[in-house]
């Protein structure tokens, strides 16, 4: 009898242990999987659970957000962090409804063609909404693959065009069946092949493991060094959105004096949010968020990564 390949075995263990959450329901939309992709990009599941159902439930399809404003949508987005990608989510949305028809599309390229979707994201889509093979490699999957397949303890912290080549490598030749085991190997990263202290005991590949097998300690530290947010300017920039956020109309520059003591950091974080496309100036001496008068954001943001 022929051994289970590693994607079956991983497969197996996640159709049995699986987190329930809701962008994995069964009959779950394309907008709904997109939705869910970009605000867990740098943020843990727990936070994005209420903001992904509250956003859902003011636009369950592209057409609902793209006639709300960018001002709306960083609103909606609350303290959820990266703000950025709430205006990126707008832009999508009105991308989808001008270029699609309203509908999510399901071919890679134009999926990599819509205002802030990249590598990741697309693939992700194109898996888990469309039941494509595609390799969807995050930190998560990078990490079981290096570990089981390479024998090394870290991946590194960012992806390579080889990881997309050794995680399809790894992927069933159905299109179903690959998009299960790239949600399968994700899960696995998240609850089981965590970065410091991963449990073994739990792993359904830890006989075929080569990290296993060669008897390396996994990295005593972060790969990543934590980054400190007290000071920054993600700070102020986070104190001086709260307060646009909050507010009905244009904001009197004095107002936003008040939230921070240092006038050139509080005056490079004002900027940056600007530059950003999160604020604009309503006149030399108010600001209010993007798009929260007649007016919407003219020039498309840079994409981000993922």
């Amino acid at each position: 009898m022929t051994e289970p390949t590693f994607a079956a075995l991983v497969s197996r263990w996640y159709t049995e242990n699986a987190r329930d959450l809701p962008w994995r329901a069964p009959g779950v939309s394309p907008w709904a999987v997109l939705v869910s992709e970009v605000m867990l990009q740098q943020t843990p599941v727990a936070r994005v659970l209420p903001a992904y159902e509250a956003w859902l439930a003011r636009w369950p399809v592209p057409a609902a957000l793209a006639e709300a404003s960018p001002a709306e949508a960083i609103r909606m987005w609350g303290r959820l962090g990266y703000p950025r990608r709430a205006v990126r989510l707008w832009e999508c949305a009105v991308a989808i409804v001008e270029r699609h028809g309203g509908e999510v599309p399901d071919r890679l390229e134009q999926l990599l063609a819509l205002p802030g979707v990249g590598t990741y994201t697309a693939r992700a889509v194109a898996a888990f909404a469309y039941g494509q093979r595609h390799p969807v490699v995050d930190t998560n999957v990078r990490r079981v693959v290096c570990r089981a397949v390479a024998g090394q303890p870290d991946a590194g912290p960012a992806t390579r065009p080889a990881d997309l080549v050794a995680t399809e490598a790894l992927l069933p030749e159905d299109p179903a069946a690959a998009a299960l085991a790239s949600a399968a190997f994700m899960e696995l990263g998240a609850v089981v092949c965590t970065a410091r202290s991963p449990l073994c005991h739990r792993c359904p590949v830890e006989t075929i493991c080569a990290w296993r097998a060669s008897g390396q300690e996994a990295p005593a530290g972060p790969t990543r060094r934590p980054q400190r947010y007290a000071g920054t300017d993600r700070q102020v920039r986070g104190l001086l959105l709260g307060v646009l956020r909050e507010a009905t109309g244009p904001v009197p520059r004095q107002r936003l004096d008040a939230v921070w003591t240092d006038d050139v950091q509080r005056a490079r974080a004002l900027d940056g949010l600007v530059r950003d496309g999160l604020v604009e100036p309503v006149d030399a001496d108010s600001y209010r968020l993007v798009g929260d008068g007649p007016s919407r954001p003219a020039v498309p943001l840079p994409a981000l990564p993922g």
